[in-house]
């Protein structure tokens, strides 16, 4: 039988429902090392590049990245050389990608997103803004603004008076009632929900036994954080059926993405497994539709929220 993968975001068609982790695949400079043409043979049906804020961020300090066994600590702390150089710099370069760009945004303040929303409203290259409101916020001690249903409602409210562009909102499982905060975005104005982001980790130095990323701790990702990720898009699916789903969390392989599709998602996103194979999406479309094909599905849209059914 004949399988389509394509799949909608709201107004935005993808080709196949595998897209990036924002911060996860840097296309400008992979296109430089890498032996493939990645504008001419592009991995993902939609581009994430690495959030930014409205004014640069030097990040965490070093150490930022450590390997667990099942998965990758991260603490880069959103360091980015700030929204203008990204609109200036990096926007014509991704404006020549063959699929849609979604820029991830954040801010230090509730307020900072709805300039960050307003700044990627006349620019032709963006097809949606993701609101990643799951990094630390100086409103709140340092803590996510996704944490708090109320602040969420704001920071997204902010963002869709400022924008009229597909609004994605990027969820922490980090909370006691995930649904909760969906809700408080989708009230606000969120077009579509992206979930989910890191599981707060930490690892030790086996010697020293010391803290060993310079932050003290970080986000886990991988395939640790798979049955965390599922039950929070199958949820979320279930409390809010229409709106599409980014669902990510250990995606790794087709096998995958069809459970992460069957939970309720539209489209997944591949982070962790970029950096083992950066051209590791191409191979899970493709495992993704022979699974398809070997169940008797024809289309993403039939597959999508199978297992609430």
């Amino acid at each position: 039988m004949e399988v389509s993968l394509k799949t909608r975001l709201g107004p935005i068609e993808l080709s196949h429902p595998v897209i990036n982790a924002s911060g996860t695949f840097d296309v400008l400079s992979a296109d430089l090392v890498l032996e493939e043409d990645l504008f001419d043979r592009f991995p993902f049906s939609a581009y994430v590049p690495k959030t930014v804020t409205l004014k640069p961020r030097r990040g965490n300090p070093p150490p930022r990245l450590y390997e667990t066994a099942a998965g990758l600590l991260n603490s880069i702390g959103l360091a980015n050389a700030g929204i203008d150089a990204f609109i200036r710099e990096d926007l014509p370069r991704l404006a020549q990608l063959p699929v849609p760009v979604i820029a991830s945004v954040a801010g230090e303040s509730t307020d900072e997103y709805g300039a960050c929303a307003g700044l990627m409203e006349g620019r032709p290259e963006v097809a949606a803004v993701e609101l990643n409101v799951s990094c630390p916020n100086l409103e709140l001690g340092g803590r996510a603004l996704g944490l708090d249903p109320e602040r969420t409602h704001r920071t997204v409210a902010l963002a869709r008076e400022a924008t009229s562009k597909f609004l994605i909102v990027k969820l922490t499982p980090n909370v006691t009632d995930i649904v909760e905060i969906a809700s408080a975005a989708v009230d606000a104005g969120a077009d579509a929900l992206s979930l989910i982001n890191t599981v707060h980790g930490m690892a030790l130095d086996r010697y020293h036994l010391k803290p060993v990323l310079g932050h003290l701790s970080g986000g886990l990702s991988g395939p640790a954080i798979k049955p965390v990720a599922l039950r929070a898009v199958f949820l979320v699916s279930r409390a809010f059926a229409s709106l599409p789903i980014i669902g990510m969390g250990g995606v790794t392989d087709g096998q995958d993405a069809l459970e992460f599709l069957a939970a309720g998602a539209a489209a997944v996103a591949v982070g962790t497994a970029s950096f083992r194979d950066p051209l590791a999406a191409a191979g899970i479309a493709n495992e993704l539709r022979k699974l398809m094909q070997e169940r008797g599905i024809g289309s993403v849209a039939e597959l999508s929220g199978l297992a609430q059914r």
